[in-house]
């Protein structure tokens, strides 16, 4: 018998290792836990959905769903850790019997694909790591062409890449004058002559180096697998490849969304920033349904609530240049091309953690304030043991390119990026019931009232009943509902010796506002209607209606004529 994996989520995981810990999760839970493959990697790997509900109340594809992936980008590997901690979460609870949780499971399924990057990922966990902004793919050109300049890599094979500094009169880097092992940039006046001057590079090798310039080579290291989704693609976005679904990692994922109609909901799990994005990316909010704007905003109080992180637009707030959008992301499609509330989750602010102030929105593209580079050094050297490697002492090294230089600086892996391993397990731990909350906020379908009529001899009117429960409406979206994203309730009517006699067995219902549409001023019963059927059959025959919605649901019930 093979040993268990014990895995506090205090840790990140190597491919193999958490493809032996879904498995074990599945054999310990099969009547919760399934493991799907839907597709391979640029290097081989098998991309993986795990699928969590409750069997014995139906099959997954019957119920709303939930989607969550995580890990798109290479580097940020807590997202994989808080995707595998939703999915301990709701197995706990489940046999915990956690009443909110055991609602969930037995009325939606959960998706939850732990890395959507696995090669990515096993750059940065190797025993030398390399790092890649998200593909490793060669490209623009096939022929793994590398261009000059600096590539991010393990010079000296301490299993970090750290930062490499070297004196330089015109460098653009100086020591904070409180304490001399941080760099700061040099202030608009300049500095007086005399300060010593750095020149500060991300540790690496140069390729075709010249002795005077270093590029930042955008195109190999730039490849980025969440600009190429569909949604506003563009050849001029950076890193967004060859056309939309140009990588086999984001055409596989797409057509497993697709290919599950029941999706309700989706989060994309990244890093870093402390807080819960939605879109748009490419345009305000102002020309977002006004319905739908008020309906993000709901899911957002209940997420801040939950897990402590503010709610913000994309575009509204984090674009710095709105001419330069960061379109081509993966929640702009879901809510575009899906019409789905999709929100993407930055994990980890270690501004925050450091000062107990939020970074700025612009943190991406503007970076720390002098004060809070500050501020983070000095609480990285309060660490203690597997954690005190966020900010490392310079110390010498031989560089083959650019000769003496010193490495060490920020470890921007295991401070900026992801958190320290002793703050893992927290910082992802709250974020489970926000997914809960989100996929029980769904739409779905309840037969909720059966009659039956005798109109003659032999002759029966039957009707349904049925009624969105759930607090969305079966569209889930206004985007949806005006590009017809979403097809209409059905219910079928059938039975041994049973015949319809007023038209089709099969009739559509249309769709359903959800209880939302109290607080939005609706009037009379949106959430429900009838259907009737006009069927010859003997007294005692049994008629079994089915009620389906892509996305709220199926249930059946068995109606017995005559009683």
């Amino acid at each position: 018998m093979t040993s268990q994996i014990e895995y506090d989520f205090d840790r990140y995981l190597r491919y193999d290792e958490l493809v032996e810990w879904v498995d074990q999760l599945v054999a310990t839970n099969p009547d919760l836990v399934a493991v799907e493959t839907y597709g391979r990697s640029y290097e081989g790997r098998d991309l993986f959905v795990v699928t969590v509900t409750d069997a014995s109340t139906g099959s997954h594809d019957t119920k709303p769903a939930h989607w969550i992936d995580a890990s798109i980008h290479a580097v940020e590997l807590t997202a994989t850790v808080a995707a595998c901690r939703v999915l301990q979460r709701l197995v706990d609870g489940f046999r915990a019997g956690d009443d909110t949780i055991t609602r969930a499971l037995r009325t939606r399924t959960f998706y939850v694909v732990p890395r959507v990057n696995p090669d990515g990922a096993e750059w940065v966990l190797a025993d030398r790591p390399r790092f890649r902004r998200s593909s490793v793919r060669p490209w623009p050109f096939a022929d793994a062409h590398r261009w000059p300049g600096l590539h991010e890599e393990d010079v000296d094979g301490d299993g970090r890449i750290l930062q490499m500094r070297f004196p330089d009169p015109d460098g653009p880097w100086i020591p904070h004058p409180d304490d001399a092992r941080v760099l700061i940039p040099v202030p608009v006046t300049g500095v007086a002559a005399g300060t010593p001057r750095y020149r500060v590079l991300d540790e690496g090798v140069i390729e075709d180096f010249d002795g005077f310039s270093v590029p930042a080579p955008r195109a190999p290291e730039g490849l980025d697998l969440n600009r190429n989704f569909p949604a506003g693609w563009g050849s001029k976005v950076n890193g967004s490849g060859d056309h939309p679904l140009s990588e086999p990692e984001i055409d596989a994922l797409v057509r497993a969304m697709v290919a599950r109609p029941n999706i309700c909901g989706f989060n994309a799990f990244h890093t870093s920033g402390g807080v819960l994005l939605r879109p748009s990316s490419t345009v305000p909010d102002a020309k977002l349904p006004p319905n739908d704007l008020w309906a993000w905003k709901q899911l957002a109080a209940i997420g801040t609530e939950l897990t402590g992180y503010p709610s913000h637009s994309l575009y509204e707030d984090f674009t710095w240049d709105t001419s330069e959008t960061m379109s081509g992301a993966s929640d702009d499609w879901a809510y575009e091309h899906l019409g789905v509330f999709s929100w993407t989750t930055e994990f980890w602010d270690i501004v925050h953690a450091a000062t107990g102030h939020k970074q700025s929105t612009h943190f991406w593209y503007t970076g720390p304030t002098d004060d809070e580079r500050l501020a983070v050094a000095r609480w990285l050297d309060r660490l203690e043991g597997d954690d005190d490697s966020g900010f490392v002492e310079w110390y010498p090294f031989e560089h083959p390119q650019l000769g003496p230089v010193e490495l060490g600086g920020f470890n921007h892996l295991h401070s900026w990026t992801n958190p320290p391993l002793s703050m893992l397990s927290d910082e992802v731990d709250r974020h489970a019931d926000f997914a809960v909350a989100q996929a029980l906020a769904a739409p779905c379908l309840h037969v909720a009232h059966t009659a039956v009529e005798s109109v003659g001899e032999g002759t029966w009117r039957v009707t349904v009943g049925v009624a969105n429960v759930g607090w969305l409406p079966t569209t889930v979206t206004v985007q949806a509902a005006l590009h017809d994203l979403v097809r209409p309730i059905v219910a079928d009517l059938e039975g041994p010796g049973v015949t319809v006699l007023d038209g089709a067995v099969r009739r559509s219902l249309g769709q359903l506002k959800g209880s939302s549409s109290v607080r939005l001023g609706a009037g009379g019963t949106p959430d429900r209607t009838t259907c009737t059927w006009l069927v010859a059959a003997a007294a005692g025959a049994e008629v079994t209606v089915t009620v389906r919605h892509q996305r709220a649901g199926t249930e059946v019930v068995t109606i017995v004529l005559g009683t």
